[in-house]
């Protein structure tokens, strides 16, 4: 995309996602069977046309880098296009990253001798479809200094997690609070609020001007100070998003131009993973047969780091039912239903394993029983050993248990029978 400069912010610690954030930052957390979290905001710009990417690390980065190093050299510094990771530094003093805001401002040589009029700041951790060029073009023509994307959802969903706007009838900004417990609703609608995806784009002069001032985190510190206050800001109503555009080109009255496909449903669906319960649900959005969140599209691929191993498969009687298999997978007799195994699973004979995430290299012996659990990365559950059964069991042999009731077995773990 045409002078804009992309900033990933993936230096975040994920402390409500322990323990699968315990080796690994929260953007470096497996999703959907193959996928890790941050791919999808790397995809979303690379299906925008952007190729100017600096990503932001911070927190227990190597698998994170070495992620992008593996699975996103798809460009040309020759050409000018890149996805750089950039490790904190301590550039403008000796603390580490203090917020979000901190982040980009101790990078702003970053921006020295470019090219760029505007600067697009994205989260690393959120799983979405999003066109960011329609957002730019409406950052332009509102002729903006700073626009943030935001979308309604129920006050449950954002209250205590979610910055939320105040607005007027008329969708006029008033205020924002980040992460208020008792958030303030849409005029007329007493069940949702405006919340912020944490999606920004800044003018280069307002965003030098911003970070001129006192203040860390965009959303504490930020925001709330230019909500209402300044008259060039802008929200982009993430409603509008349509995330697919038709690659097929018609002539109009002698006018080439795109054609727009319909909107699909999810062109609108946005988690932010920040728990333990939001990972687990996010990912069962994705399996069934009208999933909330279709991966099934050529038009929006999602990209990823392939690994180089050979089809999954079902044998001795193994079943698979309203599940996802990536790569590399063995059902040996055992049964998959409504659950999601990532890459090198193996389900041996009478396992059973019932609406879970089950990370690479899980090996689930004969007679296990599996229920409503994540396990995490190379764990070896021992023949007919049961999980997600009795939370008191399960927490005292290691596991964690979610406000929800969705067990986790940390990585590497070998659980056996109680």
């Amino acid at each position: 995309m045409d002078r804009v400069l992309t900033i990933i912010l993936a230096g975040g610690t994920g402390e409500r996602l322990q323990p699968l954030t315990r080796v690994r930052s929260k953007p470096a957390v497996p999703f959907a069977g193959k996928y890790r979290l941050i791919d999808f905001s790397l995809s979303n710009c690379i299906n925008s046309g952007i190729r100017q990417i600096f990503v932001l690390v911070q927190y227990r980065s190597w698998s994170l880098q070495r992620h992008i190093q593996e699975g996103w050299e798809i460009s040309s510094s020759r050409l000018g296009e890149y996805i750089y990771c950039v490790p904190a530094q301590q550039k403008i003093g000796e603390e580490w990253y203090q917020g979000t805001a901190d982040a980009i401002r101790q990078n702003l040589d970053l921006l020295q001798g470019k090219n760029f009029d505007q600067v697009l700041i994205l989260s690393g951790d959120h799983v979405y479809k999003m066109n960011y060029k329609q957002m730019v073009d409406y950052h332009r023509s509102k002729k903006a200094g700073f626009t943030i994307s935001a979308i309604r959802i129920s006050k449950e969903q954002a209250a205590g997690k979610l910055g939320v706007f105040e607005i007027d009838p008329n969708n006029r900004a008033l205020g924002f609070v980040e992460k208020p417990e008792q958030p303030k609703t849409i005029p007329g609608d007493d069940d949702h609020v405006l919340a912020s995806m944490g999606i920004y784009i800044f003018n280069i002069d307002t965003l030098l001007e911003v970070l001129n001032e006192d203040g860390d985190d965009f959303g504490k510190d930020i925001i709330p100070g230019l909500v209402g206050t300044r008259s060039d800001i802008s929200i982009y109503d993430f409603s509008n998003n349509n995330a697919i555009e038709d690659n097929i080109a018609q002539v109009d009255n002698g006018v080439r131009k795109k054609i727009l496909v319909e909107k699909t449903r999810d062109s609108s669906y946005w988690r932010d993973v920040g728990s333990i319960d939001s990972y687990y649900e996010s990912n069962m959005d994705l399996i069934g047969i009208d999933p909330l969140f279709n991966l099934y599209t050529d038009k929006w691929p999602f990209r990823t780091f392939e690994r180089s191993l050979p089809p999954s498969k079902c044998i001795l009687g193994g079943r698979t039912l309203d599940a996802m298999v990536s790569d590399g997978c063995i059902i040996s007799g055992g049964i998959v239903q409504r659950s999601i195994l990532s890459p090198g699973v193996v389900v041996e004979k009478d396992a059973q394993v019932d609406d879970s995430v089950v990370l690479d290299g899980v090996i689930i012996e004969p007679g296990v029983r599996i229920k409503k659990v994540i396990i995490d990365k190379e764990s070896n559950i021992r023949a007919h050993t049961r999980v997600g059964y009795d939370h008191e069991a399960d927490i005292k042999r290691g596991c964690t248990v979610s406000n929800k009731g969705v067990v986790v077995v940390p990585r590497g773990m070998d659980l056996g029978p109680v």
